[in-house]
């Protein structure tokens, strides 16, 4: 593991009048009291390969590491130490994403390259150099606070930036919590692929960034949530299906909703065992037409999930880009027709408000912040036509194991015939094998509980 110090400074394109182009996005959310420092630390996952002996795109031998490269991003509360960024330092950082050998000039080249054909080409010269000298609030390098703080891993779009959506892992961190982020790498290359293998390689970078919080020591890891933007929406439910460590998951446009066909192929994922906490915010609705184009069928995933409190946020300004400050910075005046710029811009705050409440509610407990999610959007100032919000709490847990135990630990384990006869009532499928409740018994015995 080795912690990166990037050198500040801008890009400099050879862009003619670019000084002179306004910013199209600045984020406008006023930050929580602490000042936000960032670590960029680069390490393998040594329990997973990555590079093959050949390399497919030169054909050329592959020397030295070939374990799984992550570059993680660390946002932090902090003190106001360090130094200042702008946003292209960020992207300065994909450079060497996918690689920690290259040399600062070849970085530098890839970086330059990456931007050119996926930024540039899109906002053009003028406002892409206003984007690139836009001021950050993060601080690299900062001295900690002290902690302990929740913790935020962020899961970007496919084959996307850890730093997609830089603006939000900030904001987080002002308001006291770690955020960790690293790139959507594909499972043998840097292009992520579109199928279970690499969703599921994402949730296993979920579960890599999870380990490192745990050597954090500002960090609380038992606070844990998942945020997710796009194909980083699908990946991060996979994720908190395997690990019940993580508290609550948080949806940009989700791909959870966009690929049934990979839900459905991932067998231990099911809405009935799921129990996450979510907040999922979908973007402008799909029209019937549009949906008959796709030619998948309908997503029932979010419908039928009964077992953990769902919060489903419509921000209608929003279209699947917008989800993300990058985009954000670099859309051309083209991408925004039915709503312009400034409304999607709000939009974009707005969203990142419902975010913050949501992780205050369900890591910090904070009743107040809870309140807040249950009441109208429009009692928050966002209009009706803009904004819409479907809570749906929890059901009681389903009769089962788990919940026959919750139930004697409450009651005592002398009503075990009533609340075991009050379950198949409810369910009459739930029964206890003979076998199970025999084993049961003795692991009570173990621990030194024969009543």
């Amino acid at each position: 593991m080795r912690v990166f110090a990037t050198s500040v400074a801008v890009f400099v394109f050879l862009v003619s009048g670019a000084s002179q182009a306004a910013d199209v996005f600045r984020f406008q959310n006023p930050p929580g009291p602490y000042p936000v420092g960032l670590q960029v630390v680069h390490q393998y996952d040594q329990a997973r390969g990555w590079r093959g002996e050949i390399d497919p795109v030169s054909g050329k031998r592959n020397e030295g590491e070939s374990a799984r490269p992550l570059q993680t991003l660390v946002w932090y509360p902090a003190t106001a130490s360090g130094k200042a960024m702008v946003y292209g330092d960020y992207l300065r950082l994909i450079g060497s994403e996918d690689d920690f050998t290259r040399s600062e000039q070849a970085a530098e080249a890839v970086a330059d390259s990456v931007v050119r054909r996926n930024y540039l080409s899109e906002s053009g010269p003028a406002q892409g150099q206003a984007a690139l000298a836009g001021p950050m609030r993060a601080r690299l390098g900062a001295a900690a606070a002290s902690g302990p703080f929740p913790v935020v891993i962020y899961a970007p779009s496919i084959s996307a930036p850890a730093m997609e959506n830089a603006d939000l892992c900030e904001y987080l961190a002002s308001h006291g919590y770690i955020v960790l982020a690293s790139p959507s790498v594909g499972t043998r290359g840097r292009e992520m692929g579109n199928d279970l293998e690499g969703a599921e390689t994402q949730a296993a970078d979920i579960a890599f960034l999870v380990r490192h919080v745990h050597g954090l020591p500002q960090a609380d890891a038992r606070r844990l949530a998942v945020a997710g933007y796009s194909w980083g929406g699908l990946a991060n439910v996979l994720a908190a299906a395997k690990d019940r460590r993580i508290k609550a998951l948080v949806n940009f446009d989700g791909s959870v909703r966009a690929y049934p066909e990979l839900v459905a192929a991932a067998k231990y994922l099911t809405p009935g065992s799921f129990r996450v906490p979510m907040l999922y915010v979908a973007g402008r609705p799909a029209s019937v037409e549009q949906l008959a184009e796709r030619g998948k069928p309908v997503s029932g995933f979010l419908n039928d999930v009964k077992y953990a409190d769902l919060y489903k946020l419509t921000m209608h300004p929003m279209e699947h880009f917008a989800f993300s400050s990058t985009y954000l910075r670099f859309a051309s005046d083209a991408r925004f027709d039915q709503y312009p710029r400034p409304d999607v811009n709000r939009a974009y705050g707005w969203t990142a408000d419902y975010v913050l409440h949501f992780l205050n509610a369900y890591l910090k407990e904070d009743a107040a912040a809870k309140a807040w999610l249950e009441a109208p959007p429009a009692s928050h100032g966002m209009p009706a036509y803009a904004v819409t919000m479907e809570a749906r709490p929890a059901a009681a847990m389903p009769p089962g194991r788990e919940a026959l135990a919750m139930e004697l630990a409450r009651r005592g384990f002398g009503h075990a015939e009533a609340a075991y006869a009050a379950m198949r009532k409810r369910d009459s499928g739930f029964s206890l094998r003979e076998a199970e409740l025999n084993d049961w018994g003795y692991q009570l015995l173990n621990r030194g509980e024969p009543d």
